[in-house]
């Protein structure tokens, strides 16, 4: 897979693919601190959208948003997929807890 990108991602029926904002720490003189792994955001931006998804067969769940909306999702929601460098994360339309407009 050394020429998977993430433009080739899309998420299945039930899941938006999400790239967390960046982990980045400041002090209290205004130092950004990138890169702290203490805890990771939960908080992202929409990079694909996955189909909708049948309840029971009869009840239709599309997806709540839209690519390239900023969300908030559950602590510990979805699958971590990492491209290259970047870190991605796989989220149901359940997980997902807010829209940020």
């Amino acid at each position: 897979m050394s020429d998977l990108s993430v433009s080739k991602l899309s998420p299945l029926a039930g899941y938006v693919l999400v790239e967390p904002a960046e982990n980045v720490t400041k002090t209290k003189s205004g130092i950004i601190l990138p890169g702290n792994d203490s805890e990771k955001p939960q908080y992202g931006k929409v990079i694909a959208i996955g189909d909708s998804i049948w309840e029971s067969g009869v009840k239709e769940i599309t997806c709540p948003v839209k690519v390239g909306a900023q969300v908030i999702f559950k602590k510990w929601g979805g699958n971590e997929f990492k491209v290259g460098d970047k870190e991605y994360t796989f989220i149901k339309f359940e997980d997902l807890l807010a829209q940020i407009k």
